[in-house]
């Protein structure tokens, strides 16, 4: 089995529901694609690159897929997932607001670099929003070397002061789906 970390994030409600709920049910919906699905906690987060828009809330996925499993197939199931919760690829505004956003952190071993899909991420080392929520994830993993690097990154961002807008607001233990549960935010 392949291990498969992704990273997800909303800022914008769609349909009546708020950011963690639409986290919540896309949770719910990647059990579908992914096998021992464990979750990490969810962090409201500043926005990057386009930061005149509402605080993001972010966490990461862990989950496991056969070794032959196609990343262009995940790729594309996780189109589809976000499409459902309102995410809308041709009209909006690149690192702008979305009500669901989906990133493959890493596939595996995968080294992927194509114009649609790039594995590993090509921006998870910049970006602490995703370091945070996959570092707990990795305290279950047995990929050292992974663990390893996400660490380094991560001091780098601490040092340069790129960690302080990234605030843990629910923890993984009360982060329930599909059904929701205890949100303790706001959660937009």
């Amino acid at each position: 089995m392949k291990e498969i970390i992704l990273g997800l994030g909303s800022n914008k409600s769609y349909n009546g529901k708020s950011c963690v709920e639409l986290l919540s049910d896309a949770c719910h919906d990647l059990t579908t694609l992914l096998e021992n699905v464990i979750v990490s906690s969810v962090y409201r987060t500043k926005a990057m690159y386009v930061t005149n828009q509402d605080d993001f809330y972010n966490m990461a996925v862990m989950g496991y897929v056969p070794e032959d499993y196609n990343p262009f197939l995940l790729l594309e199931e996780i189109h589809k997932i976000e499409a459902k919760y309102g995410r809308d690829r041709e009209k909006e505004i690149r690192f702008g607001p979305r009500s669901l956003d989906i990133d493959i952190e890493v596939f595996g071993k995968d080294v992927i670099n194509t114009p649609d899909l790039q594995i590993p991420h090509i921006r998870f080392e910049e970006r602490a929003f995703v370091l945070i929520p996959m570092l707990e994830l990795l305290e279950e993993s047995s990929d050292d070397l992974l663990r390893e690097k996400c660490e380094k990154c991560l001091a780098v961002l601490e040092s340069a002061g790129a960690t302080k807008d990234v605030e843990k607001c629910i923890s993984s233990q009360d982060f329930h789906f599909p059904t929701g549960g205890i949100y303790g935010t706001d959660g937009k």
